[in-house]
């Protein structure tokens, strides 16, 4: 039987895992943490969004990033460093937000979207896994007229694409969702997306891996990845070991037939011995989660939101709101900024004051695994600059597989991006109009 090594036990990960062992693989997760999604999956935003497709790099996006220059508290923070892959992705940034460059990305993930969110909607069918999941859609709420404005084009570029997001008044939003009434004078727009969800992340990846478990995955936790070894003297690049080291052990050897890389921001410094370059740095999200008001449990959402002029998501999960959102680029630095967690709070207290207790704030902070294009990178490794679409290259590894880079929609597209990932690895192709990498196109 045919052996898998999935490298990284998040949302991306264990998904990937359950499909490969659904298609009839041997599979190992290893993971540094001691359980599954205890790093980016674990306090996201909560949203299975296809309508959130526009992505961060845009024609608008340059001036916004240099306003945040001078903002502590800005939706997004770009930390000016003396790092040359920071400089280096924020380049490859700008080259993206060009209109087609950026159209094109936006039409790459409303495809991979809609596919996915179908596949997780499959899954929940097939196993009746729970996950405080909400099929109540999701609506961008606007305060900003100039905002709402921003959103008309790609909101009915997305219609085009068939993701079902649409215009609605403010008197629709307000009954769709009652727990903005107070806040409806102050509204310019909104779309709703009734097809779309939420759910938690980290209780449904926790709950997968224990599927997994239960149809023979073997995880392998508390395991640091210390390097890929390849064989330079092949003909292709192979991989032909991996060198781990278990928590309080020394470090090992550990082989399979072949490997999916699903470690977000950290798979590129893994690959970079390989002379695999991964456009890939990492955004610093931040959560918050409130403890819903007992006494007026309706003056919270249960609809899932978004605000797009602050750029935050909320999510109703059982007694909870998660609101999540906003963007940090200050390398792999993971403390809590007090300012950014005090803003979100701020804002959440202003749209829902009665609903929430805003003293019983638990944040988080996790880094997104950002591509330029906000496009995630799923197919065969290869030597060189990596980016979706990027085919027939000549140094493509016969035994190495990348699922990762998905920024911060990698709960939206995880089952999606997995299930394509089992299928290209048996050879087949995955029904979504897509850019895989290292997959040769018939021509």
């Amino acid at each position: 039987m045919t052996h898998i090594a999935v490298l990284g036990a998040g949302v991306v990960g264990v998904t990937t895992a359950w499909y490969l062992q659904k298609a009839g693989y041997k599979v190992t997760v290893i993971e540094r943490e001691s359980a599954a999604a205890m790093q980016t999956s674990f306090a996201n935003g909560g949203q299975i969004s296809v309508s959130h497709a526009t992505p961060w790099a845009n024609p608008r996006a340059p001036l916004q990033a240099l306003k945040s220059l001078f903002s502590e508290n800005s939706p997004l923070l770009y930390r000016l460093r003396a790092d040359k892959d920071q400089l280096k992705w924020a380049m490859q940034f700008l080259q993206e937000c060009r209109a087609d460059r950026a159209d094109d990305n936006l039409v790459q993930m409303v495809r991979l979207g809609l596919y996915s969110r179908a596949t997780l909607q499959q899954l929940r069918r097939n196993t009746d896994i729970e996950y405080e999941q909400q099929t109540r859609g999701i609506m961008h709420f606007y305060t900003s007229q100039a905002e709402f404005d921003a959103a008309i084009a790609p909101t009915e570029r997305m219609q085009e694409l068939g993701c079902e997001r649409h215009f609605i008044d403010i008197n629709n939003a307000a009954s769709l969702e009652p727990a903005l009434y107070p806040i409806a004078h102050k509204l310019v727009g909104a779309t709703y997306t009734s097809r779309d969800e939420s759910g938690n992340a980290h209780l449904f990846t926790q709950r997968l891996a224990a599927r997994c478990l239960e149809a023979g995955v073997t995880f392998l936790y508390n395991t640091d990845i210390l390097a890929l070894n390849s064989d330079a003297h092949s003909s292709r690049p192979h991989i032909h070991s991996i060198t781990i080291r278990p928590k309080g052990e020394n470090a090992q050897t550990f082989s399979a037939d072949s490997h999916v890389i699903a470690l977000g921001c950290y798979s590129v410094a893994l690959l970079k011995p390989l002379a695999v370059h991964l456009p890939i740095f990492p955004a610093k999200g931040y959560s918050a989660t409130y403890q819903v008001n007992p006494r007026a449990p309706h003056l919270a959402p249960f609809v899932s939101l978004i605000d797009d002029e602050y750029k935050l998501v909320m999510s109703r999960l059982g007694d909870k709101l998660r609101v999540a959102g906003t963007a940090e680029f200050n390398g792999y630095n993971m403390e809590l900024n007090s300012v950014r967690c005090a803003a979100i709070t701020e804002r959440v207290r202003y749209l829902f004051p009665k609903g929430i207790i805003a003293n019983s704030a638990q944040y988080w902070t996790g880094l997104r695994p950002m591509t330029p294009s906000n496009v995630p990178l799923i197919g065969r490794a290869h030597c060189g600059q990596v980016r979706h679409g990027s085919q027939n290259e000549p140094a493509t590894f016969d035994n190495l597989w990348l699922n990762t880079g998905h920024g911060s929609l990698g709960w939206t597209h995880a089952c999606g991006s997995a299930k394509a990932i089992s299928l290209l690895m048996q050879g087949e192709t995955p029904a979504v109009k897509f850019d895989f990498i290292g997959i040769k196109k018939a021509l």
